[in-house]
């Protein structure tokens, strides 16, 4: 099914098998261009995926583009959408049974030859992913992550609604608390010497909303807490956090096991879920 297209004609990557034998019109980097001399190749790339893409001989003033284009490079090309002949299909390939047969070609952005392999950065000095995070990004290992990180907090979201939890934002600016961190600090401008606290976690404030009658809360909440970093620490991080009235530590142990199994199942079928003896 096609997504929504706001304010343009374009089609995503993830929808063009809905669009065989059509001229549509795509948006995005250029993954990898592979020039053949008479015809140049290339591999289009945008939020969804890949989608290979070829210039023929006889469209001049695509061909003439297309010879300027470089890896990374933001392009706009309009075209027709083919199925493959069957010994050219890559089986189990993302749009691996389709091409574009390119008839137009914008250049919307140029790129410079980015400082590493961003498709390959396994062997790249993570101080040089992070100077260049942007670029970092569009590799698939860490595109992934995100996208899977954001399929598992709308999990959460949906599992604690439909069993009566009520998502509640807490304060951000508090006062100090006895934790076991040090607290990151932010000077009051109104109240000159004094200072806010960045929160460690929301547990005196879930605490509260428990007495105000509301049962049930939870949050995807931002902690902050002022220590070293460590490989099971850092300053800023985010956690799924709940609280509950009229219960026991064993229903929250149960509840918690059975959220993770139904996550497990719902999002990665194929996965095994072990249990751990204690």
């Amino acid at each position: 099914m096609s997504q929504q297209n706001l304010y343009t004609n374009r089609i995503f990557t993830s929808s063009l098998k809905d669009h065989l034998g059509e001229e549509i019109e795509i948006f995005g980097w250029i993954h990898v261009r592979r020039d053949q001399g008479k015809m140049i190749f290339f591999e289009i790339r945008d939020k969804d995926g890949l989608v290979q893409a070829v210039v023929l001989p006889n469209k001049t003033e695509a061909l003439e583009v297309a010879k300027k284009c470089r890896d990374e490079f933001v392009i706009k090309a309009k075209g027709l959408i083919n199925k493959r002949p069957d010994k050219n299909v890559l089986e189990n390939v993302f749009n691996g049974d389709i091409e574009m047969e390119i008839n137009e070609l914008t250049i919307i952005n140029e790129s410079e030859t980015p400082p590493y392999n961003i498709h390959d950065s396994s062997d790249v000095n993570e101080e040089v992913r992070l100077k260049y995070r942007y670029l970092d990004l569009r590799g698939k290992r860490v595109h992934d992550n995100i996208i899977m990180r954001d399929k598992i907090v709308a999990f959460f979201r949906n599992y604690m609604r439909a069993d009566g939890f009520v998502e509640i934002e807490t304060p951000i600016l508090m006062k100090g608390t006895p934790e076991g961190s040090r607290e990151f600090l932010v000077p009051s401008r109104l109240h000159n010497g004094t200072f806010y606290a960045l929160p460690q976690s929301p547990q005196q404030f879930k605490q509260l909303l428990m007495v105000a009658g509301f049962e049930r809360y939870f949050q995807i909440a931002r902690c902050m807490r002022d220590e070293d970093q460590r490989g099971d620490r850092q300053p800023e991080f985010t956690q799924l956090d709940f609280e509950m009235s009229f219960i026991d530590q064993e229903t929250i142990l149960q509840y918690t096991e059975k959220m993770f199994i139904s996550l497990i199942k719902g999002l990665y079928p194929n996965k095994k879920f072990s249990t751990i003896p204690f």
